[in-house]
């Protein structure tokens, strides 16, 4: 999970109130730093709108309840969804999350989007927030995340 900058020091009520009305759009591979970056290198799949409340009483284990207008859309383009940007009814980026199978945020019915088929967000759920840094050093820019996994630090020469 990045957070967009304004909602840095939110709650999770916070960030799921947030999202009343708003969008997850999914777009194939090609994330941005954050949610406050532009998107430049990738396409977006499909849109699914959030309900208001977009969230419902949590489950038993503790995974929210998203609530969207439509469980299934249309794809309105080809591809394998690599993550999904949440925004507020107004469009201002709220937070980024992975998407796909194992330890990811939002989970679909399918492993890609072929356009004008059904899309299906299976679950939604929020990790632990990321933190984003760059750093300069002798070989150039890195940047930088908290994640434990090695292949999602990425370094950037110039």
């Amino acid at each position: 999970m990045r957070l967009a900058e304004a909602f840095a020091s939110a709650t999770l009520d916070d960030i799921k109130a947030a999202l009343d009305g708003g969008k997850l759009v999914l777009y194939s591979t090609g994330r941005p730093v954050g949610p406050d970056h532009k998107i430049t290198r990738s396409e977006a799949l499909a849109t699914f709108t959030f309900q208001s409340p977009a969230f419902g009483p949590d489950a038993a284990d503790g995974t929210p309840a998203a609530l969207f207008a439509e469980t299934s859309v249309i794809a309105t383009a080809i591809g394998t969804p690599g993550w999904a940007r949440l925004t507020k009814a107004d469009g201002a980026p709220v937070v980024d999350l992975s998407v796909g199978p194992g330890n990811t945020e939002v989970k679909l019915g399918s492993v890609s989007a072929t356009k004008d088929f059904p899309v299906t967000i299976t679950s939604v759920k929020f990790l632990a927030s990321e933190a984003v840094e760059w750093s300069k050093t002798e070989f150039g820019h890195v940047y930088v995340t908290n994640h434990e996994n090695p292949f999602r630090k990425v370094s950037v020469r110039g």
